[in-house]
């Protein structure tokens, strides 16, 4: 089989991700003035939402419905974005940085990492083997495929009480599985749980899940009794957090804690020159609206770095 020609193109800035984060930036590095390209696989998981209404400006909005228009204000502000593009590698320690897919070679001045994060599994035995035949992890994106039926989510914190409410409108019955006795979400969701009849099972943990060609029930143990119990289900959403996608990064040279996270300043410079890093792939507050800062931060602290200063500022 002949090799794919790999070729060269050259921009002032690249940044990896196309999520809150990528985006936020690319259109504030465009206005500047740089030659800005995105890559990404998708708009981020913050595309997955099923309502959002903490983002300023919106009481109430979608998550790809979010995401799309701050797409189009990207490409609008002049930056190239190319979804899907997989980037396969880094080479950052060069003045001349380079990032390749897998079958296109692009150079630049500067680089920001938005790789974002990727959804926890919970590493449970049929997890992998009902993965699309009943399992899930985006109740926006799969929750239509349940409509009348009976699933559960499993998780305690904002993203599965979220799911959860979402899912009370299409399925006929939710149960809501966390291994704490209270769940970890925002006030206001915890309220909205108990008032919407969604069933809660708490102090409880998913040990497997089961069916014959589809998922059809969850083995649950009480952490505090041992008891096992048999949950019937037609689906599982699983939302139990993430963990940051850096491992590009890290083979790449860029310092990342023990959690995987990389570790940026507060202009969200990493320990490489003009390599850059914003968004839940450094493990900062993980909300929409602090990954579009550092987008911001990084793309004019990354236009400082290459122009040498800005209306007096200096890097």
């Amino acid at each position: 089989m002949k090799l794919l020609e790999m070729t060269e193109k050259d921009y002032d800035l690249i940044i990896v991700g196309s999520g809150p984060a990528g985006l936020s930036a690319a259109i504030y590095s465009a206005r500047l003035g740089l030659k800005t390209l995105v890559l990404g696989e998708t708009l981020g998981l913050a595309s997955e939402a099923a309502i959002i209404e903490n983002y300023p400006g919106f009481k109430k909005i979608s998550g790809f419905e979010l995401m799309q228009k701050i797409l189009e204000q990207t490409v609008e502000a002049g930056a190239e974005v190319k979804i899907p593009e997989k980037v396969t590698e880094l080479a950052l320690k060069d003045e001349t940085k380079k990032v390749k897919t897998e079958d296109e070679t692009y150079t630049c001045k500067a680089v920001v990492i938005a790789t974002g994060c990727t959804h926890r599994k919970l590493n449970v035995a049929g997890e992998e083997e009902f993965r699309g035949k009943g399992v899930s992890y985006c109740a926006t994106c799969d929750g239509p495929l349940f409509k009348g039926k009976r699933v559960a989510v499993v998780g305690g914190g904002n993203s599965a009480a979220v799911a959860a409410l979402y899912l009370k409108d299409l399925a006929s019955k939710v149960f809501l599985i966390h291994r704490r006795g209270e769940l970890r979400a925002e006030a206001i969701l915890r309220r909205r749980i108990l008032e919407s009849g969604i069933e809660l099972i708490l102090d409880s943990e998913v040990k497997a899940i089961e069916g014959k060609n589809l998922v059809e029930k969850l083995v649950v143990v009480n952490k505090r009794t041992g008891e096992e119990k048999h949950v019937e289900v037609d689906g599982v959403f699983i939302c139990v957090g993430e963990k940051p996608q850096s491992e590009l990064a890290k083979k790449a040279g860029v310092l990342v804690d023990r959690e995987g996270f990389i570790v940026v300043n507060r202009k969200q410079e990493t320990n490489l020159k003009a390599v850059y890093a914003a968004g839940d792939v450094t493990g900062n507050v993980r909300q929409i609206g602090v990954a579009v800062g550092e987008g911001i931060t990084a793309a004019i602290n990354a236009y400082l770095q290459l122009k040498g200063g800005w209306y007096g500022l200096k890097p």
